[in-house]
């Protein structure tokens, strides 16, 4: 088996930098805290803006219904209470009472996995076994965990269990994966990533209340739907020519 050496340098990195974060966060105090949590607000709009700006054309349809049917089915599994359980035991486990925690936990994994760097360095690395994307996506991710950890606390940190399992199964199961994971498939979840990153900002900015615990299945529609769209444009052009 290969180990997936490109995201254990990533989650490496992640750790790191969020154990500098921890250490800043006493400097952070009053309305320095919050001029923290508007400045990662900010800068996550634009994150996720130029995620969402990679939707192909004509999968704009794809796009919507992904974030409808992803939290229609999140409230029916009732994900919240899920993700809320999960991080309630890890916050007991490392003696941790931040209220930020799943926040965090939910804001880390949605910057650190979800997006094009992370697939295609995932699968490049699986397929070719260069890490070249994934050590320049850890060197970014690094820097990025400071910042969040400084603002969210601990919560940061166990990002690193889903960009294991995430980045890290797409290394392991690159050649199975390559054919699902088009460059159509992967900017259409790369866009869907972007406005729920895009959400983030909307809580941190107090703007309003998304349940992103809820919309995190829309990720997985908008793969499904997205390939399986592709494979009916693929059968319809076989059959009209």
């Amino acid at each position: 088996m290969k180990w997936p050496k490109g995201t254990i340098v990533n989650a490496i990195a992640i750790v790191v930098g969020s154990l500098l974060g921890f250490s800043f966060q006493d400097w952070f105090t009053g309305d320095m805290r919050v001029m923290l949590f508007q400045a990662i607000g900010l800068g996550t709009i634009l994150i996720g803006l130029k995620m969402a700006w990679k939707l192909p054309d004509g999968y704009m349809l794809i796009f919507i219904f992904s974030l409808i049917l992803g939290g229609i089915f999140g409230e029916l599994l009732h994900l919240d209470d899920f993700i809320t359980a999960v991080s309630d035991a890890l916050k007991g486990a490392v003696g941790s009472e931040e209220s930020t925690f799943t926040e965090g936990l939910i804001t880390a994994f949605l910057l650190f996995c979800i997006g094009s760097m992370a697939i295609v360095g995932a699968l490049e690395e699986g397929l070719t076994g260069d890490r070249e994307l994934l050590l320049v996506k850890s060197m970014l991710d690094g820097f990025s965990s400071i910042a969040l950890a400084a603002t969210f606390g601990s919560g940061v940190v166990f990002s690193v269990i889903p960009l294991l399992l995430f980045q890290g199964g797409i290394t392991l199961l690159a050649d199975k994966l390559k054919p699902l994971l088009s460059a159509e498939v992967v900017d259409t979840l790369s866009a869907v990533g972007g406005i729920l990153i895009i959400g983030i900002s909307i809580n941190l900015l107090k703007l309003g209340d998304v349940n992103l615990e809820n919309l995190l299945p829309s990720l997985l529609f908008a793969v499904l739907m997205a390939k399986g769209y592709e494979l009916f444009q693929r059968r319809s052009i076989s059959t009209t020519s």
